[in-house]
């Protein structure tokens, strides 16, 4: 039996938990930086410390997606472990900018690294079912359009988490400085309102959508149902089972992967480096004032140079709000693009169009200040920093490609019974370009930039670049037909 095709807000209500998922991971990605900068963490050591991010995906994302794959309960197939997930996230978000507080059991910047690797582990949790849920309720012609709007959910969701420290200084008023070795209060209130709104959201997703019954499930996608006890295999059968699955994984996941390299090793670099980038490059703050053991030398942090470190912290924020919007907004037209020339050629010039944007970053040094109004309030920044915008374009286009294309381009690859252990085994592909990235990065921001970031930027960009030249190698053996199929 076919597959019944679902009405859009059903597409919708499927994906929507994404939406705060994406807000936690966007306060994650422009705020843990300065947050373990404030706790005492050397510039050169950050990556370290974001390396608890990708080993969580690592270790979570197959063992979730293959339980996943194997639970059937009166909550549903993937919720259970969508709604664990989400709860486990905002307790981390909660927890985080209270690192300070806990000086007594541990280092505060060690107990902020233990509740990074606890939030994106939880993330990683409620994020790997979720797809796996639209690969269970979307049928093959809608897949591209459910991707699509997880992909603009994704990126609204990041606009509102990647601003909001920047709503609460200026607008709301709260103090965007940090004492030395504390966590500034704009950023603290953020993590407890992207915690509140992840989890109304994943319960949204929860409510909203009934999965189907296995039943149901095995008929539309051709399966013989399960008739007998399963009898649970041993560790080691488990993991040979495992490992076979990993090396007969598809040809097109394979080529994919050389893709995700190049791009998640640039992601990365962009989330744990933009912050003293900007700060260094455009506000002008010397390298020293990243570097804890000059900062443990000193009673306090001059307030001059506290305020510039947290002025460009908030602008961070607008610029990652910034490509996320424009990811959006890229996001509505991608499917439209990907039918017109092809899932493979939309994929490639979207990542050159983002590693042609983080190499432009060189060009916007501007020190003269600027009156900028931005609705909801009037600031003065340096024009370099306002010029940052027009790179976030690029960026922006590459980030809704990366979130889509490779899922639509894989899925039509998956053998249905094990989509959700492929995925799985899929976000490999995400998490150990990271890990090489945390290894390198810092190693050499201090020894081949003598820690001027602003130039492992520009080496993230030209592995985007890398990753474009890339996709030209993947085979899509859904492009044609599915072009076919929706344009006739």
């Amino acid at each position: 039996m076919k597959q019944p095709t679902l009405p859009f807000w059903q597409v919708w209500n499927v994906s929507f938990g994404f939406l705060g998922v994406q807000l936690g991971f966007a306060l994650q990605n422009a705020n843990v930086s300065r947050v373990l900068s404030d706790l005492g963490a050397d510039l050169h050591s950050l990556s370290l410390f974001w390396l608890a991010a990708p080993i969580m995906g690592l270790l979570v994302q197959p063992i979730v997606g293959a339980a996943s794959d194997r639970t059937w309960n009166r909550i549903g197939r993937r919720r259970p472990y969508i709604l664990g997930g989400a709860i486990a996230a905002a307790l981390g978000m909660l927890l985080m900018p209270n690192a300070s507080l806990f000086v007594t059991f541990m280092a505060p910047m060690l107990f902020g690294g233990l509740m990074l690797a606890l939030m994106d582990g939880a993330f990683n949790v409620t994020m790997q079912p979720f797809r796996a849920l639209v690969a269970d309720m979307v049928p093959n012609e809608q897949r591209t359009l459910g991707y699509s709007i997880q992909a603009l959910l994704i990126n609204i969701g990041a606009v509102i988490g990647s601003i909001l420290p920047f709503v609460l200084t200026n607008v709301i008023g709260l103090e965007n400085s940090a004492p030395k070795g504390e966590v500034a209060p704009t950023v603290t209130w953020a993590f407890y309102i992207g915690a509140s709104a992840l989890f109304v959201a994943v319960l949204w997703t929860v409510i909203r959508t009934k999965e189907y019954a296995p039943a149901d499930y095995y008929r539309y996608k051709g399966l013989t149902p399960v008739t007998t006890p399963e009898i649970k295999p041993s560790l080691g059968v488990r993991l040979a089972n495992f490992w076979q699955l990993f090396i007969n994984m598809p040809k097109t996941m394979r080529q994919l992967a050389v893709v995700q390299f190049f791009s998640w090793f640039s992601l990365f670099i962009m989330w744990v480096y933009t912050t003293p980038a900007i700060t260094q490059y455009i506000w002008g703050i010397e390298a020293k004032w990243f570097d804890a053991s000059y900062l443990h030398s000193l009673d306090a942090i001059p307030q001059e140079i506290a305020a510039a470190k947290g002025a460009a912290g908030d602008w961070v924020g607008i610029i990652f709000a910034a490509y996320s919007l424009f990811a959006a907004l890229f996001s509505i037209v991608l499917t439209r693009i990907a039918n017109r020339i092809g899932r493979k050629l939309t994929y490639s010039l979207s990542l050159l169009a983002g590693g042609l944007g983080y190499m432009s970053f060189l060009l916007f040094q501007n020190t003269e200040i600027v009156h900028v109004n931005l609705l909801i309030t009037h600031v003065e920044v340096p024009q370099g920093a306002l010029d940052l915008l027009i790179p976030m374009i690029g960026i922006g286009i590459a980030w809704a490609a990366i979130l889509a294309m490779p899922y639509a381009i894989l899925a039509g690859s998956l053998p249905a019974d094990k989509t959700g252990v492929y995925m799985g085994i899929f976000n490999f592909t995400i998490a150990a370009p990271q890990i090489v990235s945390g290894l390198v990065a810092g190693q050499i921001l201090k020894y081949v930039f003598n820690n001027e970031a602003i130039y492992i930027v520009v080496l993230a960009g030209a592995s985007m670049v890398l990753g474009a030249i890339a996709v030209y190698f993947v085979k899509d053996s859904g492009d044609e037909s599915e072009l076919v199929t929706q344009t006739h």
